[in-house]
């Protein structure tokens, strides 16, 4: 398995997919890296030579922000909301979605799969001693 910054890619895939293990690099970005290092995309990554596969990741550590830099970007820009009280932020904190879906149904993925349901009020019968 080739390393790229760090991530293990896969071997059997094509390159154009492989690339797509590292987070922040999509399939456009995927695209636009391998254009510029004049790679088959449909190529597989153990066909890959070092000098190729160092290439990828120059281009890649020169115009993109990935992996840890771009976890600690996301990661500062919602504790920025948190701090200055803002919808958003306050959203985050309460763990409810902030993007403007609708909460009475259709959330259980950010609230947790939850299911309260409401009995009819009624207690039970008293057994007999």
């Amino acid at each position: 398995m080739p390393r790229l910054l760090g991530v293990n890619i896969p071997d059997n895939k094509p390159i154009l997919i492989s690339l797509g293990y590292i987070y922040g690099i999509g399939r456009r970005s995927a695209e636009l890296v391998l254009k510029e290092a004049k790679i088959d995309p449909q190529a597989r990554a153990k066909t890959l030579t070092s000098e190729q596969l160092n290439s990828l990741q120059e281009i890649v550590k020169k115009n993109y922000r990935v992996e840890g830099d771009l976890k600690r970007d996301i990661m500062m820009n919602v504790k920025r909301l948190k701090d200055i009280m803002s919808w958003r932020g306050m959203r985050h904190m309460r763990g409810l979605p902030c993007r403007g879906q609708r909460t009475k149904t259709n959330n259980r993925t950010v609230r947790g799969n939850v299911r309260k349901t409401v009995g009819s009020g009624r207690k039970p019968a008293a057994t007999p001693t």
